[in-house]
């Protein structure tokens, strides 16, 4: 495995997460006027909680990386665990929204974004993966042997 190629790719899907979720943020604050993780009295921009969800969405990323990692290296079929490990995460993360006490609306909204979240995530870290595994041949190959003397 060429974990350098791994881990590069999980740092650029780290960066993407960050942008998504400040994006999400923009634009569920600017243009559909929806609480999504402050009141819509801190404005379009909102509190420090839009700086610490896009670092939870990179640190998600990140956290992705380091369990595909682990798992290429441990099980004998990494990639099919790893897309059912994200799709219940993504599922936990869309749920998340629905135990607090804020608005359909804002519940909805970042129940949505936790989802473009979860497949950004997913589907960056899982092509980052099938390039960076290095294929072992399946039989060595032949030792060649000297042919004999005329």
């Amino acid at each position: 495995m060429n974990a350098g190629k791994l881990w590069a790719g999980g740092a650029a899907t780290a960066a993407v997460a960050a942008l998504i979720a400040i994006a999400g943020v923009l634009l569920g604050r600017g243009l559909f006027n929806v609480d999504v993780l402050a009141p819509k009295g801190q404005g379009v921009w909102g509190d420090a909680s839009t700086g610490w969800y896009a670092l939870g969405a990179a640190l998600a990323a990140l956290a992705a990386t380091g369990l595909v990692h682990v798992l290429i290296i441990t099980t004998p079929r990494p990639m099919r665990f790893f897309g059912w490990v994200m799709a219940l995460a993504t599922v936990v993360a869309m749920l998340a929204p629905f135990v607090t006490d804020e608005s359909l609306g804002s519940r909805v909204f970042t129940a949505g974004l936790n989802f473009v979240l979860g497949v950004a995530i997913g589907s960056l870290v899982a092509g980052t993966a099938k390039t960076a595994i290095v294929p072992v041949p399946a039989h060595p190959a032949p030792r060649p042997y000297p042919r004999p003397y005329r």
